[in-house]
């Protein structure tokens, strides 16, 4: 299983094209969607795609090692698993898969606070190597608590992400009324029944819900209310002042998800964080908003001897992996690609869609004679 690979679905392209196939139309757009006119989400595919890399061919060259060193510990490639909301509307038990899928090919898996799984169930499956992506509550007993349930789950690394200080505006999400768990109306009950297979997996999971906030939700609270009770409890802008309390509380490696610019990043360094995720939220949050390449090279000449620089948001490929690692990220995160794995190839999309990646990452380097990840951005086409 560890080594598992399907011919049939070689790059992710074919991935996301089998897994449209099989996931109902509202969930899938949920996950493929950005917001306003989704123009954001172009650009992000377009500034990454962009980047050009050089070989270098006559030098002597005995093969590359992809594996990178953080906060103590050596992962075997330089990309991870992003937080995903809802995952479990798109595929029943994905978070437990891809965990799992994680833990066994030695990459973070990132739990978003928003998951259909719980943390704990997530820290048992990955063997207590994940990560816990956080949304800094506004209620302060709801913080306390959720902090101390994420460190007795002995989570390694608290990624905070502050780049939703407002519902995303996504038209897609909009039509579709979409809602955890889904609402029930013709349109929808059409799609699920259109998709056999997701609608026997999800029978046999039970109807997702959140489970992490569980816990804080007053029973039989209306789904048309949830956005509601997010604003106002779970979500919200987060500022510098905000994070001071949680760096205070958490005693691990603080990652600040969600930065594109210079002056936020020296506040994050000011603040302790130990890293930065170079993100646009894969543009769900802001269709005009800058793509995180650009910022990203800017950002990791002036401040990555000072802290360590991830990026996600548009990430498709190994290539799209060289050029981010290239242009200055010390790691990567990937959201919908795995999304679309588990789609696709159900429990075993999450070792596929792993090995997949590696496997492109290692054929890049090998052409370029690039013999590990930190030597990526000398074949950087400036």
């Amino acid at each position: 299983m560890n080594d598992f690979f399907d011919n049939n679905f070689p790059d992710v392209a074919d991935l996301k094209r089998q897994a449209k196939k099989r996931i109902p139309k509202f969930a899938f757009d949920y996950l493929e969607g950005g917001c306003m006119e989704e123009i954001g989400v172009q650009r992000n595919r377009a500034d990454i795609e962009a980047v050009q890399l050089r070989s270098e061919l006559l030098k002597p060259f005995s093969g590359s090692d992809l594996s990178v060193e953080l906060f103590g510990h050596k992962y075997s490639a330089p990309f991870g698993i992003a937080p995903v909301g809802l995952q479990g509307l798109m595929w029943p038990k994905s978070p437990e898969i891809l965990a799992k899928a994680a833990a066994e090919k030695n990459i973070p898996y990132v739990l978003s606070t928003v998951s259909s799984s719980s943390l704990e169930r997530i820290s048992e499956v990955s063997e207590g190597n994940a990560w816990f992506q956080l949304y800094n509550p506004t209620d302060d007993v709801i913080r306390t608590d959720l902090m101390r349930r994420i460190t007795a789950a002995q989570y390694k690394v608290l990624v905070v992400t502050v780049d939703v200080p407002t519902f995303g505006f996504r038209p897609r999400d909009i039509r579709n009324g979409l809602a955890m768990p889904p609402k029930m109306t013709i349109s929808n009950i059409l799609q699920m029944l259109s998709c056999p297979q997701w609608l026997l997996a999800t029978a046999l999971a039970g109807k997702p819900e959140m489970e992490t906030l569980k816990p804080y939700m007053p029973k039989g609270m209306p789904t048309d209310q949830l956005a509601a009770f997010m604003n106002k409890t779970v979500m919200g802008r987060v500022d510098i002042e905000g994070l001071k309390p949680i760096r205070e509380l958490w005693k691990g490696p603080l990652v600040i998800k969600g930065l594109i610019n210079e002056v936020d990043v020296e506040a994050a360094i000011s603040l302790g964080a130990d890293a930065v995720v170079i993100s646009n939220h894969g543009a769900r949050q802001l269709d005009a908003g800058e793509s995180p390449v650009e910022p990203l090279q800017r950002i990791a000449k002036k401040h990555g001897d000072k802290i360590k620089i991830f990026m996600d948001s548009g990430l498709r490929s190994g290539t799209n992996i060289a050029g981010a690692l290239a242009s200055g990220a010390d790691f990567t995160f990937l959201g919908r690609p795995f999304v679309y794995g588990v789609g696709a190839l159900g429990d075993k999309g999450g070792i596929h869609t792993i090995n997949s990646l590696t496997l492109q990452l290692t054929q890049i380097m090998n052409q370029l004679g690039c013999k590990s990840v930190a030597d990526l951005p000398r074949h950087l086409v400036s």
